[in-house]
């Protein structure tokens, strides 16, 4: 079983900030990439970010110059750094990884079930 947790959500006025969390456990192998998406409400679920093992990083250009996606290997912890909010962030914020587990030749997705963030304006 593997589980991916996120946390740091909430309100937030525009022009704030907010960090999002999510910590994988369970039986874990290794971890390639790690990401975060974004589904608004009425939307598709979207890519916001994404981080591979190695460090490189990808984002929306929607969020660029305003968003840090970054990791923890040792903790198998993927990080969200959230600055210069706008109320078009709001939306739930899901953690997606690429996880390969002991005994298995393939790696696969695994995802959380999301953390609400919500920006006033």
């Amino acid at each position: 079983q593997v589980q991916l947790v996120e946390s740091g959500g909430g309100l937030v006025q525009a022009g704030g900030s907010l960090r999002l969390s999510c910590v994988a456990s369970g039986s874990i192998f290794s971890i390639d990439a790690m990401g975060w998406y974004s589904q608004a409400p009425g939307k598709q679920r979207e890519l916001v970010a994404v981080i591979t093992s190695g460090g490189s990083t990808n984002y929306a250009d929607s969020v660029k110059g305003r968003f840090t996606i970054s990791r923890d290997n040792a903790k198998n912890t993927v990080y969200l750094q959230m600055n210069s909010l706008k109320p078009e962030d709001t939306a739930v914020y899901s953690c997606n990884a690429l996880i390969k587990r002991p005994g298995h030749i393939y790696a696969s997705h695994y995802w959380g079930k999301g953390t609400l963030v919500t920006v006033s304006s």
